[in-house]
């Protein structure tokens, strides 16, 4: 679309794919009655283990959840809004929550919106901004204030203070936990449109809200990762760190066995952190099994040569499978960037295809269903919900947690 300044004659045409492209995506739900509207939990706002445990569901904009949005004295407003909303409507919904003023919001107190995370770094967001819940980062959270109050704004207390201690995953399998990971990331896998890779890659042209399942899964990703981290870094005692050490790397290999590449390379990530890293008495403790194992781990997610090791892999690999999905972006934004849409006034056919042929392996990859480990006779009650909902703490945090647990 932003070419079109320079070729007008291409300017009906392109809305008119636009506009065929939306009835495909609609035409489903058109042919059907509308169900009833039911709110939608996000992940990462789980509290209950029954909403853990519901199965993924494709989100739309249109879609309703509900969300905490934070005061400077940490007390916090529950609105129900559309996953689509404003910035403005969200603060629209918390005024009326907090009944605020219209006095007040035209004297110059009216409210902002600020995405806070656990690292104190602070960012307010735009009234024409859309679709946020879905980009929040990890341990960040919406606050409402006025420009007076914003400097004075602070972390929530639990995101500050990590208290060490036993967590489920001490006394789950690692069978059972590879096996929920698997299932809860294919649950999210298959939510995602194709097109939300390509919407994803050329800056959502038509909206934030048509990436929101694809920005759910990169934010499962992250949180993971940070996840490993933290799990062993809150382990107190060196033996027992080096318990949990050795069963996250049989994690990561179940889950590479189950062909959940998105969760494997999570957990090896998570394990290169630089804090994890720097337990050195930790690592050697390992068994000499385990530490050949996390090599052979590190040589797979290897970056050299474009990634040549995990792609031969991959390419090995037989459907239903879960990709490393942050590199097919970066194989989009390739293709994307490396070349013009339009070379002498014609659209680039080859560039095109190459983006639609690296979108058709999403749809090959997710061709069979996916065998449900969760709901065999090995899955441990409330594990599901455990896998489905784990945090975890970033940045400055791990690194304060090292010093603690040094060496």
């Amino acid at each position: 679309m932003k070419d079109t300044s320079l070729y007008h004659e291409l300017e009906d045409e392109i809305i008119k794919l636009h506009q065929l492209v939306e009835t495909v995506e609609l035409k489903v739900a058109d042919e059907t009655p509308p169900p009833n509207k039911q709110v939608k939990p996000l992940f990462r706002h789980f509290r209950r283990i029954d909403s853990c445990l519901q199965t993924r569901v494709a989100f739309r904009g249109s879609d309703e959840i509900f969300c905490r949005v934070y005061m400077p004295d940490h007390s916090y407003v529950t609105i129900r809004s559309r996953l689509s909303a404003s910035v403005q409507d969200i603060l629209a919904s918390v005024t009326e929550k907090l009944q605020y003023s219209e006095e007040q919001s035209t004297r110059g107190d009216a409210l902002i919106l600020v995405t806070m995370a656990s690292s104190g770094e602070k960012a307010v967001l735009q009234p024409s901004e859309e679709c946020v819940f879905t980009t929040l980062g990890i341990n960040s959270h919406l606050f409402a204030c006025t420009r007076d109050t914003f400097d004075s704004l602070v972390p929530l207390p639990e995101e500050i203070q990590v208290v060490p201690g036993d967590t489920e995953i001490h006394r789950a399998e690692p069978e059972d936990v590879a096996n929920h990971l698997t299932a809860f990331h294919w649950e999210l896998f298959r939510c995602i449109h194709e097109l939300e890779f390509v919407d994803y890659v050329f800056h959502g042209e038509r909206g934030r809200r048509e990436t929101a399942n694809l920005e759910l899964l990169l934010q499962r990703c992250s949180e993971v990762q940070h996840w490993v981290g933290t799990e062993l870094l809150l382990c107190e005692g060196l033996g027992k760190r080096a318990h949990l050490l050795k069963k996250l790397i049989k994690i990561a290999a179940i889950c590479k066995q189950n062909q959940d590449m998105l969760s494997f390379y999570a957990i090896v990530i998570g394990l290169n952190n630089a804090a994890v890293s720097r337990l050195r008495l930790t690592w050697e403790k390992l068994p000499g099994k385990f530490k050949n194992l996390f090599r052979k781990f590190e040589n797979l997610t290897d970056p050299c040569r474009n990634h040549k090791t995990y792609r031969e892999v991959l390419a090995k690999m037989k459907p239903p499978l879960i990709p490393f999905v942050p590199l097919i972006l970066k194989d989009l934004t390739f293709l994307h960037e490396g070349s013009k849409t339009l070379l002498d006034g014609l659209v680039n056919v080859e560039k095109l295809h190459c983006i639609a042929e690296k979108v058709r392996t999403v749809r090959k990859y997710r061709s069979r269903p996916l065998c449900e480990w969760g709901d065999g006779e090995g899955a441990v009650p409330g594990q599901g919900g455990h896998c489905r909902g784990e945090g975890g703490t970033a940045g400055e945090a791990h690194t304060a947690l090292n010093r603690q647990c040094w060496p």
